[in-house]
C-alpha cells in the first residue's frame, strides 16, 4: 500500500494478528446471506472457539502476503468473511457445514491449518476429522484396560510402542483398527516381564543351600 490510510493498515494488522493466533481459518463467501443468518452463524461458531469476521477483500490480500500465505489469495473473491478457529477446528467446520446445509449460500473457498494452506476440499473435509472429544474419548478406552496388564506392557515393549500408540490414535481409527502383530522384540521381551513378576520367594526356594564352613 501506497500512503495507506491508519485505518487500513490497522485492520490489515489486526487480520495477521487474527491468523496468526488463530489455530485455524476457514475462508468463506456469505454472499445473499442476511444479517440474521450471519448472527445465527456466530451464534454456532461460538461454542466451538470460532469468530465470524468479514473484512475487504484488498485488505486481507496485504495481510497474508506478509505472512506469506499467498495461496490463500485465490479464494480473496467475492464477498468474503474468515471464521478464525482457537481450537478445535473440526468442530468449528462441522458447524459450518451443519449452518451450511440450510443455508445454501455459505460456500466454504479455502483456509488454513496452522501454517498450511488449505485448499477448498481440503478445508470442508475438516468437518469429517473426528472432534477432538471423539479422540480423548478413544485414547481413554485404551487406558482402559486393567492398570496392571497396561504397566506390564509398557515395561515389556520397545520404546516405539508409545509412538505406535499415538500415531493409531491420531489417525483416529484406534476403536476400528485390527489388533497389532506383535514384533519379534516384543515376543522376546514377553517373557522376560513375566520371569521378573514371579515372586522372589520361589527364586529363594530353589537356590542351593550354601556349603558348612569349615572348621580350623
Amino acid at each position: 500500500m501506497e500512503n495507506p490510510r491508519p485505518e487500513k493498515v490497522a485492520v490489515v494488522d489486526e487480520v495477521k494478528s487474527r491468523l496468526e493466533e488463530s489455530d485455524a481459518a476457514i475462508l468463506t463467501e456469505y454472499r445473499g446471506l442476511s444479517v440474521k443468518d450471519l448472527a445465527t452463524l456466530r451464534g454456532a461458531l461460538r461454542p466451538v472457539g470460532g469468530e465470524y469476521k468479514i473484512y475487504k477483500n484488498t485488505l486481507v490480500r496485504f495481510a497474508v502476503r506478509e505472512l506469506d500465505l499467498n495461496d490463500l489469495e485465490e479464494s480473496l473473491t467475492g464477498p468474503t468473511a474468515i471464521a478464525f478457529i482457537k481450537g478445535d477446528a473440526a468442530a468449528a467446520a462441522k458447524a459450518l457445514r451443519d449452518f451450511a446445509k440450510t443455508n445454501p449460500h455459505l460456500i466454504v473457498k479455502g483456509g488454513v491449518l496452522g501454517s498450511k494452506t488449505l485448499t477448498a476440499k481440503d478445508a470442508a473435509a475438516l468437518a469429517d476429522l473426528p472432534s477432538r472429544e471423539v479422540v480423548l474419548a478413544q485414547l481413554a478406552g485404551l487406558l482402559a484396560q486393567p492398570m496392571q496388564q497396561f504397566a506390564g506392557l509398557l515395561q515389556a515393549l520397545p520404546r516405539n510402542f508409545a509412538y505406535g500408540l499415538k500415531a493409531l490414535v491420531e489417525k483416529g481409527g484406534a476403536s476400528d483398527a485390527p489388533a497389532p502383530v506383535a514384533t519379534p522384540a516384543v515376543e522376546e521381551a514377553a517373557p522376560a516381564a513375566e520371569a521378573a513378576a514371579e515372586p522372589a520367594t520361589e527364586a529363594t526356594s530353589e537356590a542351593p543351600a550354601p556349603a558348612p564352613e569349615e572348621s580350623n
